[in-house]
């Protein structure tokens, strides 16, 4: 028989049985429409994390105190020493020890009760500079940010990230409102624009004080020197292609500064390592939710089999028939393997069509309090494509050998 005889043969066998071939087609349909809709969702995430990142600010680097590994390699150590200090921010700032800074943004965290009349809420309490507005993109939305004077006196200022705000003050105008934070009361003078969250925190749910006021009135650390300490340094450097440039000089300076002539008590990352750090946790996210949806395929495919089975032996007679006429063996091993292959093809099509659809759905909608944000790549339908082809390829292959190697005799007495 020639190959489009076999084909035709097998499209023909497969319209006899409706609504089983349906029902057939089904375990795939749902097999590579959830491959698909669910990689979409975990690229959306990975794609949606790395843009709220880069939002940050462009061409950072982070410096914090303590060295980047401790007992037997272990990473721990960062931003839990208190070698970093207020000075050593402003001296990166220097055209001619560090021509490829451009800005820098020295900060202090620490968790604090912030109680505005009878509504209280836990969070974070950053103090910083006036540059941070700029260096780490955090726009103001209402008032004004933290300027230089307040820096310089000390003042008890407070800049509420918008989740804040809406908790302390819900509908009202926080502008000059009072707060206690740990106690202490400061005055709002700003509102910070949504900026949403990354896998680094809620950056709408936080107040921004002056660092001054953050480390004399609200923290309990401090240096024999005096000295202002920092958790961390964040770093403009002008151009991106500087960004090595950058850490050179910013390591020298700082060796210098804390006479270090071995390791250093400081360490220096950048944004894209931090970038490439999540898409890597990330992908193997995606690839595990695929190897989960996967599954239903595998499903599927023994639901192929199991069908396929079936079939020989409702049609035992029928082969028996086309054998006596002068089928040979490999005819019918190709008949069968390629109803297989049509279902399980069929199934991937109407799956991949699916999947696409419920991709565009779940693009931009809520669910259960969580934004979706899908991203379809051509690469995961055509590999979903192939995959069922293969997989009706594979599961349809013994069925058909079983249907080959009957003897024509024997399938003809079949009752």
């Amino acid at each position: 028989m020639t190959p489009l005889a076999i084909f035709a043969t097998a499209a023909s066998s497969i319209g006899m049985n409706k609504l089983r071939a349906s029902l057939t087609l089904l375990g795939i349909v749902i097999g590579v429409a959830a491959v698909i809709s669910l990689m979409a969702i975990g690229r959306g995430a990975q794609a949606a994390v790395t843009s709220r990142i880069e939002s940050l600010g462009a061409n950072l680097l982070f410096v914090r105190p303590g060295a980047s590994t401790g007992f037997a390699g272990l990473v721990g150590l960062q931003g839990s020493a208190s070698t970093l200090t207020f000075e050593d921010a402003y001296a990166l700032v220097d055209s001619g020890m560090a021509p490829s800074v451009e800005a820098v943004a020295p900060e202090l965290s620490s968790q604090g009760r912030i109680v505005a009349g009878r509504e209280n809420t836990s969070t974070q309490v950053v103090g910083v500079t006036p540059e941070y507005e700029a260096v780490r993109n955090a726009p103001i939305a209402t008032g004004q940010f933290i300027s230089p004077a307040h820096l310089e006196s000390r003042s008890e200022v407070a800049v509420l990230g918008a989740t804040t705000a809406e908790t302390l003050f819900g509908l009202r105008d926080p502008m000059g409102q009072a707060i206690r934070i740990n106690g202490r009361q400061f005055t709002v003078i700003g509102v910070l624009e949504s900026l949403g969250g990354t896998a680094l925190g809620n950056r709408d749910d936080r107040v921004l004080v002056p660092l001054t006021t953050a480390y004399y009135r609200l923290s309990a650390q401090r240096t024999a020197q005096g000295e202002i300490t920092v958790q961390n340094v964040n770093v403009q450097v002008k151009e991106a292609a500087d960004l090595d440039s950058a850490i050179q000089e910013i390591a020298t300076i700082l060796r210098l500064r804390h006479r270090l002539a071995e390791d250093d008590d400081f360490t220096i990352t950048s944004q894209e390592e931090t970038i490439e750090t999540l898409e890597a946790t990330n992908e193997t996210f995606v690839v595990f939710l695929g190897a989960i949806a996967s599954i239903s395929l595998l499903v599927g495919g023994i639901g192929i089999m199991n069908i396929m089975l079936v079939s020989v032996t409702e049609r035992t007679r029928e082969i028996g028939i086309r054998k006596a006429e002068g089928a040979k063996r490999r005819d019918i091993l190709f008949q069968f393997v390629t109803e297989a292959t049509l279902l399980s093809l069929g199934g991937g099509i109407l799956g991949v069509a699916l999947g696409i659809a419920l991709s565009n759905v779940l693009d931009g909608k809520t669910l259960l309090g969580q934004s979706f944000t899908t991203v379809f790549n051509g690469d995961v339908a055509v590999l979903a494509l192939a995959v069922s082809a293969a997989i009706g390829l594979f599961f349809g292959i013994y069925p058909a050998i079983r249907a080959a190697r009957l003897h024509p005799i024997e399938a003809l007495r079949y009752e």
